[in-house]
């Protein structure tokens, strides 16, 4: 009877366990993945890239645990002006024609406040890949969509050196300093949506 009992507390546990951690998929549709550069050192020239996708799983009793991955097509790259646009996708910055994708693998996940997590992973650009720290605001409470899925969003932010993944082309203006800064700011605004339940 105590070896019935405890086969069956095992089996409950690990289903617990199994729906804890809870695999997500970034909709793309409400996600975006945004980035803000100094130009000329007066002001921000922003953009973001259309196409994104990836996976995350998550418990929201054990943050430690979960793990992220996601990949940013870089050919849809869009900040709001076609020549600099070329220009981006050019072997001066990304060279899409060599390096279409950027990734991210998460390495590390922990707690860092109420609502707030630390994000620490290996980013892919430009061929090069660096370790980055991303701060997490979220996730937040999962809500139940109109398939009978489950949803939460996150919003994460990062400053990269741009020079550090190979991207070193620059100029010099007349007021002296440079065109472009070496700093970037990511920002991730991310939904993302579990499979509604099956029907069977």
């Amino acid at each position: 009877m105590k070896l019935w009992f405890t086969r069956i507390t095992c089996a409950l546990l690990l289903a617990a366990a199994a729906l804890a951690q809870t695999q997500w998929q970034i909709d793309p549709a409400h996600s975006a993945a945004q980035f803000a550069v100094s130009h000329m050192m007066i002001s921000k020239v922003r953009g973001q890239f259309g196409k994104m996708s990836g996976t995350a799983v998550y418990d929201a009793a054990n943050p430690s645990a979960a793990s992220v991955q996601a990949e940013v097509d870089v050919v849809s790259i869009d900040t709001r002006e076609p020549k600099r646009d070329a220009h981006l996708k050019s072997p001066d910055f990304f060279d899409v024609e060599k390096f279409p994708k950027m990734t991210f693998k998460s390495t590390k996940i922990e707690p860092a406040g109420a609502g707030k997590l630390k994000l620490t992973g290996d980013l892919t650009i430009h061929g090069v890949t660096r370790p980055v720290v991303f701060t997490v605001d979220g996730p937040s409470a999962p809500i139940k969509d109109q398939r009978g899925g489950q949803r939460v969003g996150a919003t994460a932010t990062a400053t990269i050196s741009r020079k550090e993944f190979g991207m070193t082309w620059n100029r010099v203006i007349e007021a002296g300093g440079l065109a472009v800064s070496d700093d970037v700011t990511i920002t991730l605004d991310i939904e993302m949506a579990t499979a509604p339940p099956s029907k069977t």
